[in-house]
């Protein structure tokens, strides 16, 4: 699964990447910047990911709008999430480990 995160990473991008890529995930990062390029980088990342994380304590309203819209829109998983510091991403990373092994189990 790819997980995208938009917001509040910047100086620890490289352990999120990590933790995910430990769980059998691919991750990305948005700043949320939203100037310039930075709606287009958003929308390209909504578009690759499986999972859109939209941490809404660090977003202007602007970006938590376009993507929890452009994820809508697309047929993608949308988590709002007010912070998602490392604890909470590994624990993210566990419930949708959990999540696909119950999926297996079932047959689904």
């Amino acid at each position: 699964m790819h997980i995208g995160l938009v917001g509040g990473v910047e100086r620890g991008e490289q352990r999120y990447a990590e933790l995910a890529r430990l769980s059998g995930h691919t991750f990305q990062h948005h700043g949320g910047d939203m100037a310039g390029r930075g709606g287009d980088a958003l929308s390209a990342l909504v578009e690759r990911s499986d999972l859109v994380i939209v941490v809404t304590d660090v977003n202007s309203h602007r970006a938590v709008l376009a993507a929890r819209q452009h994820a809508r829109a697309l047929g993608r998983q949308c988590l709002l999430v007010r912070r998602c510091g490392l604890a909470r991403f590994r624990a993210l990373l566990s419930e949708l480990s959990a999540e696909s092994t119950l999926a297996l189990a079932s047959g689904a």
